[in-house]
Formats: structure tokens, sequence, C-alpha cells
């Protein structure tokens, strides 16, 4: 299949970060449709996004950066240190504003979700369709479930930290996708893209679990505008129960379930999950 986008790489530098980002762009005439999609803790966006950037038909350009401690994004002497979501959404705006995005489409998996959520939530105006897969921090209907389920991640991060990369990846998998379908062949690839800096990827965990203390969960969903939030079929009843609640009490909030798919959805159902977000957006632009 021949990719519909001429894709270029580029960085953009701030003080203490060099972001990594790859633009998709196809020729269109007059204002193009713009989307931004961010990736979860340790997997990079190109990983995470290209298969259904390559899918999705609604959009004349895409977005797609490495957040902190991911992929090519380093800071600059290269070392790995902790990191805020703040600075996550503050990245996302100094790089749109770079860009001059003034005004597009939003998508986040997982960590990328919640900053996805904030990012709305401080700069309303400027995003408009937005999708969401299984976004941290809308793990449970309830507050402490939620938060006891980063506490989980924490200590998954702690393994990370002291050398113990695969037992702490597979402590992460264990919590946060108990009901996947494991085979050998899938699990070491899991393992070896979550693998790729795990420090940079315990300070992603510990990032959100540090981000839980400081979020008022009601406010950010009610600061959110037109969301398709997706989940995978395997996944935990608790966040299928949350979606559900969400979606029948918020007229703005549309649930979707992906069939046969886990936390890894973005990677395992990459058609489907593209199918949906042009009806989607087609149906927010109708």
């Amino acid at each position: 299949m021949k990719h519909p986008y001429k894709i270029s790489l580029h960085q953009f530098n701030l003080p203490d970060q060099q972001i990594s980002y790859q633009l998709y762009r196809k020729t269109c005439e007059g204002t193009p449709r713009r989307l931004v999609v961010l990736h979860g803790a340790g997997v990079a966006g190109q990983d995470t996004w290209a298969a259904i950037a390559m899918l999705v038909t609604q959009w004349d350009e895409i977005l797609i950066p490495d957040q902190r401690g991911t992929g090519n994004t380093r800071y600059p002497d290269g070392e790995e240190y902790p990191f805020t979501v703040n600075e996550l959404v503050n990245d996302l705006s100094g790089l749109v504003d770079h860009l001059g995005w003034w005004a597009f489409d939003l998508a986040g998996y997982s960590m990328g979700g919640m900053v996805a959520l904030l990012y709305k939530q401080r700069y309303h105006d400027r995003v408009q369709k937005q999708f969401l897969l299984e976004a941290a921090v809308l793990d449970r209907p309830s507050w402490a479930s939620t938060v006891d389920l980063r506490l989980q991640f924490s200590a998954a991060a702690e393994q990370l930290k002291q050398d113990q990369a695969e037992s702490g990846i597979k402590a992460f998998l264990d919590t946060i996708s108990p009901h996947r379908k494991v085979t050998p062949q899938t699990e070491l690839l899991t393992i070896q893209r979550l693998g790729a800096r795990p420090l940079g990827f315990a300070n992603a965990l510990n990032c959100v679990t540090e981000a839980i203390n400081g979020i008022d969960r009601e406010a950010l969903v009610a600061a959110q505008g037109d969301v398709t939030s997706f989940i995978g079929g395997h996944s935990v009843e608790q966040m299928h129960q949350y979606q559900r609640d969400l979606a029948e009490r918020l007229p703005n909030w549309h649930y979707f379930i992906v069939p046969g798919t886990d936390h890894s959805l973005p990677f395992q159902k990459p058609r489907q999950i593209a199918r949906i977000m042009d009806a989607e957006l087609s149906r927010f632009l109708a």
C-alpha cells in the first residue's frame, strides 16, 4: 500500500529538551485538517501511531512527536531525568506554537491521553475533535482505585530503575493488561519496545503517578469537547464501566470497544481504530 503522506523528521529545541517529531503531509486545497497524536509511556510516537496514520483518510497533516523519556527526544546532555505532566503539556504547547498550528484535532494513547486531556483543559479553543485510547487517569470509576493502580505502576518503575527492566516491564503489563492474550512472540516484542529506554519509561510511569495528586478528574472531564474514547475488549471491566458511565451522562462522550485487544490496541487493531476515527470526524463535522 502506497503511503498517502510525505513524511519528514524534525527536531525542536527547548532549553532543556530536544524534541523529535515527524510530520505527515499530503497536498490539499484550502486550510489543512490537522491532527496531533500523542503516544503513551515507553513506546515512541512513530511506533505507536504510524500504522493508524497510514490508514486514516480525513487529515491533511499529522504531527507525531516523541515525548520526554521516549524515542529520539532527549535532554541536551543525553541523560535521563524525571519530568512532570505539566512539562509534557508545555512541550506540546511550544511545539504546536512553533509550527503555527493554532487549531487541530488531538489524539492521545495512555499517558498521551492524559496529556491530551490536560492540554484541552488549558487551551480549550485550540483543540477541535478529540480521540482517546485508554487514557491514563480514566482507568476506573473509583478515584481511589485509580490512585492504587498508579502506585502499582510506580512499583514497576522502581524495578526499571534498579536495572531489572524485564521484570519491571512484565509487572507493568500484568497490571495494565491482566487479561491479555500472551504469546511468546508478542510478549517479547512488547518487552523490547518498552525496554528501549528503561529509565525514560520509569520516569514516564512516575510522571503519571505524580500527576494524579494534582488532578481534579471531574473538572478535567468537564473541560473536554467532543471525545471519542477507545477501550480494548479484553481490558478490565472497571474501565469499561467508567466509560459507559461517561457516555451515558455526557452527550459529547462517545465510547467504542475494540474487540480482540487490550491496552495494546493501537498496535493490534490500527485498521479498525483508523476507520472509526474517520467516521467520528465525519459525524463531528456534519
